[in-house]
């Protein structure tokens, strides 16, 4: 079952946030799918899954902003600075290999060797290999230098993955482990949802948001969530309907009026950035939460942060707009 072309009442422009959820929510359903398909002995039906073999690459100069820093944007790329000559690499290498495949999805593995990309190497001001760098939301982490035990590793690689989806709201890529390599597997037929038992609910949340009755869809949402957390239409749904019942009651003038004259204060901006939202100014209002993390701490830019992932999830992952806030955003937290 396809998610609804759901009515916003003519506040949100449907173009402008079809696309929500398909970050995080995409991911956890395509994950979930796959391995409800393969408890019942079928094939993973995702079409936009990758095979395991996807997730372990070699890059060079010419292919890094592609092959790393944009794929950055939907999963942690994991970088092994390495050379056929070098001893260490060769018992790190197969670690990291391992780890990244049982990591299913959470992490990608780009490999580069050092003879043939010289500049690379001058780039990220190594002096020694084997190097392991990480870069999320088009931001430069260095992990490691040297061979270290497994343990650690293995620890490094789940913070980086954390601090990957706390931050950024980044889980990574749907795995599919029976597609051909280089590929999704079968035809590129779209993911085929059986009707299931959430769809009255889902109906009448679709019929409460045509009423009116934001807080009656939101918790129809809700419901579904409660027993499906995986559920791609009802996590839309609710991003969407949340976000229109916080801005019903508002007063524009006095909101707008409110945070130009108090660019610090997060409360504030958070309602300013709902209301360019709901208007169809994305760029605004990820622009003006970017900008309150920068300027605020503790538990005041911890607010703001939350809000923007919320808001990037309401418009989508594909959308050019939110890559470049996540890296906007990683700029000022790094």
């Amino acid at each position: 079952m396809q998610p609804r072309n759901m009515s916003m009442s003519g506040v949100v422009d449907l173009a402008a946030v079809k696309a929500a959820g398909e970050a995080k929510a995409k991911a956890e359903q395509a994950r979930a799918e796959a391995a409800r398909q393969a408890s019942q002995g079928g094939a993973p039906a995702s079409a936009g899954a990758v095979p395991p073999s996807a997730l372990v690459i070699d890059v060079d100069e010419a292919g890094f902003e592609r092959d790393v820093i944009q794929l950055s944007a939907e999963v942690p790329v994991v970088l092994d600075f390495w050379a056929e000559w070098c001893q260490p690499c060769k018992q790190l290498s197969p670690l990291l290999e391992r780890l990244t495949v049982e990591a299913n999805g959470r992490l990608v593995l780009a490999k580069v060797d050092v003879d043939a990309n010289q500049m690379l190497m001058q780039q990220f001001g190594i002096q020694g290999i084997p190097a392991v760098f990480a870069v999320v939301a088009g931001q430069v982490l260095p992990l490691f230098q040297g061979v270290a035990p497994e343990q650690e590793i293995r620890a490094t690689l789940a913070q980086l993955v954390q601090v990957a989806e706390d931050r950024f709201g980044i889980i990574g890529l749907a795995v599919d482990p029976d597609a051909a390599p280089g590929g999704a597997g079968g035809a590129a037929a779209e993911t085929a949802v059986p009707a299931g038992p959430y769809d009255a609910l889902l109906e009448a949340a679709v019929v409460a948001l045509d009423a009116g009755d934001l807080g009656g869809a939101v918790q129809a949402y809700k419901n579904v969530l409660a027993d499906d957390p995986a559920n791609t239409e009802a996590k839309l749904g609710l991003a969407q309907a949340e976000l229109l019942a916080r801005v019903k009651d508002m007063n524009p003038q006095a909101v707008r009026t409110a945070a130009a004259e108090n660019p610090k204060d997060p409360a504030a901006q958070i309602a300013a950035a709902d209301l360019d939202l709901v208007g169809g100014h994305v760029e605004d209002a990820f622009g003006r939460l970017v900008d309150t993390v920068r300027v605020t701490a503790g538990a005041d830019r911890d607010a703001v942060r939350v809000r923007l992932l919320e808001l990037f999830e309401v418009i989508g992952a594909d959308d050019p707009r939110v890559a470049a806030a996540r890296t906007a955003l990683a700029r000022v937290l790094f």
